[in-house]
């Protein structure tokens, strides 16, 4: 039988196509040998160019997406089937692609499918917001009007090179907590010494005697005699001859305080205050000086740091203040000195037998008074000696400053309420606010300022 070359028209045999070639002149879908016409129900032949891909659903097992990666149309699976199975059995149906719409996230553990896309990354979560209570803007002085000098300090004192320990420093802060009270205290000198370049007239002294619960705290402040070269260094021997006074004391004194001995302490306590300005006195009397010219107002407040002790004692010679901030509201508790001019009339009841704090009082019957081997005579008159001691409530604040402080909040109505409503919130300032509060100016009051403040718990 022969073969004819090139045969075609519609009456050619089907033997006459040349060999290996399909209609067309196409090489043979199925593969290879003698091509016959396809029949009417033979299925299209599958195009090898287009990749197949699975219609969505779980994806069968041992099956993952990285064995398709990277391959071309002759290498997947499919294709190597499609070369093996017979022409009578249809090819599967090509499926539109899927949207590129990142795919719904699989469970743990499952594979991924074969067009998904890697994950992206989640983005982070916002920042919190953080909100910060608002607290008042910090004030520089309050009354009338701004004060005449500067708020910062603009020259400092003159310094001898052979006596550096002389030197005293602008401003000086402490604190402490024991037992149920914060103690809070700083000594900052005045707007008119830091412009005159003058060293702080105020002298502030914090100690602690004893440990644990037996021990006692002291808060000693002076001010030396205004107009006078050595001021600052009568005021600094004021509290150092008081402190060693009370230190060696400190045992007998904390006994008393927890017993509330009052009369007791108010004349030990009278006893050491005329110790430690005798000495003062001398002093003076060795300098060459008069005494007028070397002297200091003292003022001491005692706390015992025992938690159940709540008495808190305050003693002390010279101008000042003693203050309490009870329930919102300013007390000025400084002890009194009564005044009385002439004669008393024994049995009258001109005179009390006792204050009202339970200190009983003794008439002057002209006994010569001997004198006292700690100073020389009391002359020139000395300055009544002030005693109080008080029970501590829980949330009271106590107040003791010299007259550079106690003079504003006796005249100047808004630096009580800057005070009251910096200080009433219930916690104790820090060092660095309670140094604010109390060093808010105040026009026409440019002394310095020592204060010491205990809030109870």
């Amino acid at each position: 039988m022969g073969f004819a070359r090139g045969g075609e028209g519609p009456g050619s045999a089907p033997g006459s196509w040349e060999r290996g070639k399909g209609p067309g002149g196409s090489p043979d879908a199925v593969g290879g040998g003698f091509g016959r016409q396809p029949a009417p129900w033979d299925p299209p032949p599958a195009e090898p160019s287009a990749p197949a891909s699975f219609p969505p659903g779980p994806t069968p097992p041992g099956f993952h997406a990285e064995s398709l990666r990277g391959r071309t149309p002759k290498e997947s699976p499919d294709a190597a089937v499609s070369t093996t199975m017979s022409a009578d059995v249809p090819p599967r149906p090509s499926v539109a692609p899927r949207p590129t719409a990142p795919p719904d996230p699989a469970p743990p553990g499952a594979a991924a499918p074969v067009d998904a896309v890697p994950d992206r990354p989640a983005p982070p979560p916002p920042e919190p917001v953080l909100t910060v209570p608002h607290e008042p803007p910090p004030v520089d002085y309050v009354g009338s009007g701004p004060p005449t000098y500067d708020a910062e300090p603009t020259a400092l004192p003159p310094a001898d090179p052979d006596d550096l320990d002389g030197l005293v420093a602008d401003t000086v802060l402490d604190g402490a907590r024991y037992g149920t009270s914060t103690l809070r205290a700083a000594s900052v000198r005045g707007d008119s010494a830091r412009f005159r370049g003058e060293p702080r007239r105020d002298s502030l002294l914090t100690a602690r005697f004893g440990a644990g619960e037996h021990a006692l705290v002291l808060v000693a402040m002076a001010t030396g005699a205004r107009a006078t070269p050595g001021a600052h260094r009568a005021a600094a021997e004021a509290c150092h001859w008081i402190g060693r006074a009370v230190g060696r004391s400190h045992v007998r004194l904390a006994e008393d305080i927890r017993a509330a001995r009052r009369g007791d302490l108010k004349s030990g306590l009278h006893r050491l205050t005329d110790r430690s300005l005798g000495k003062l006195r001398a002093s003076a009397a060795e300098q060459g000086i008069e005494p007028e010219e070397y002297t200091a107002g003292l003022r001491c407040l005692l706390l015992a740091a025992d938690p159940e002790c709540r008495t808190r004692v305050f003693f002390g010679v010279g101008a000042g203040g003693l203050f309490r901030l009870r329930d919102g509201e300013w007390q000025d508790i400084e002890p009194r000195v009564a005044e009385t001019t002439g004669e008393a009339v024994v049995g009258f009841g001109s005179l009390p037998h006792e204050t009202p704090e339970g200190d009983r009082l003794t008439m002057d019957l002209g006994i010569t008074t001997p004198p006292s081997p700690y100073e020389p005579a009391p002359e020139p008159p000395r300055e009544p000696f002030r005693f109080r001691a008080s029970v501590a409530r829980p949330g009271d604040t106590l107040l003791l400053c010299t007259g550079g402080l106690a003079e504003p909040l006796r005249g100047e109505p808004q630096f009580c309420e800057h005070l009251t409503e910096r200080w009433s919130a219930g916690e104790p300032p820090g060092l660095a606010a309670f140094l604010a509060d109390t060093q808010v100016r105040v026009k026409g009051y440019a002394d310095d300022r020592t204060v010491a403040a205990v809030w109870e718990a």
